[in-house]
């Protein structure tokens, strides 16, 4: 039986995709994160259980984010993974807590049907998330995209993919073509194909992200996407009606003066990644930029934009 080492990073709410994505970079074996604050916003919204205990609303906040590593190759990449821990820890503004690591050395692939115990299927508008390897019965209406198990990346389940996809129920029309940047598992890309728009094209400058989202592609049947490991700015000849973004807020003001050039007149720009404290930065930004504001949401500490090319 083959031998893995697990590793744990303890963390924060706002550093657990931060953390997560570290350690993708150096483990396609699987990232697990432990969030209380997922278990309680899914309660409050009332979108996977009917109940949940009174309990977790008084319950640690700390969060757990569990990598798997060959054993045979861990000793030095776990000292690359720590490195990369401790520098992210002293360039962020974030509390990322104590990004304090444990490893334990663990048998075979049980690990893999473990983690796959925290994933359900959850409804975001018309489109259902369901993990590949369950079994669901979709309801009248109702828009199926599967994702893999062992694929990293968004699942629908944080808030600032959940806002995403809830934007392109609203947004996405039958002749659009959608261009997804920094695309991950490709899940929004995926949701805009299946919601009807004409062409999907998604990008990302991570090799990984370009396998994940292939791999979901055919798993979800989809036949009209394109996927491109490219900066989407660096190719003003891409264009779209709607661009997703689910970025972090510094990398969104960045893009504001520049992604024009890949929208079409009068297209829609959906921007997620944003901490609510960060909201009127990225939205000046794009007004700054001659976009129009549309419409905001905001889930706990995220809040995620829609601002239109031109007036309204």
């Amino acid at each position: 039986m083959s031998k893995f080492i697990e590793l744990t990073v303890t963390t924060t709410h706002l550093g657990g995709e931060l953390v997560s994505d570290v350690l993708w970079g150096y483990t396609d074996l699987g990232v697990v994160i432990s969030d209380i604050e997922d278990v309680i916003t899914l309660a409050r919204d009332g979108r996977a259980w009917d109940y949940a205990d009174e309990s977790i609303f008084k319950a640690d906040k700390t969060v757990l984010v569990k990598a798997y590593f060959p054993i045979d190759c861990a000793k030095e990449t776990l000292s690359q993974v720590e490195r990369d821990l401790a520098q992210m820890k002293e360039q962020s503004p974030l509390d990322l807590g104590t990004l304090e690591t444990a490893k334990r050395e663990i048998d075979g692939d049980l690990w893999r049907e473990q983690w796959k115990e925290h994933f359900k299927p959850i409804k975001l508008g018309k489109v259902v998330i369901v993990p590949e390897w369950i079994k669901y019965q979709k309801s009248e209406g109702e828009i199926v995209v599967l994702l893999d198990s062992n694929m990293a990346f968004g699942t629908g389940e944080h808030e600032t993919t959940s806002m995403c996809v809830e934007f392109l129920n609203e947004y996405v029309c039958a002749h659009d073509t959608v261009l997804d940047v920094g695309c991950g598992s490709g899940i929004l890309g995926i949701c805009a194909s299946k919601l009807g728009a004409k062409q999907v094209i998604m990008t990302d400058i991570d090799e990984c992200a370009i396998v994940a989202t292939n791999h979901n592609m055919k798993l979800n049947n989809v036949t009209n996407g394109t996927v491109i490991l490219k900066n989407l700015l660096d190719d003003n000849t891409v264009k779209g009606d709607v661009i997703v973004c689910n970025i972090m807020a510094e990398v969104l003001i960045a893009f504001a003066p520049y992604i024009s050039q890949n929208l079409n007149e009068n297209g829609k720009i959906i921007l997620s990644g944003i901490l609510v404290e960060r909201l009127s930065a990225v939205k000046n930004a794009y007004l700054d930029a001659g976009f129009t504001f549309v419409k905001e949401k905001i889930k706990g500490e995220w809040s995620a934009l829609v601002m239109k090319k031109g007036n309204v």
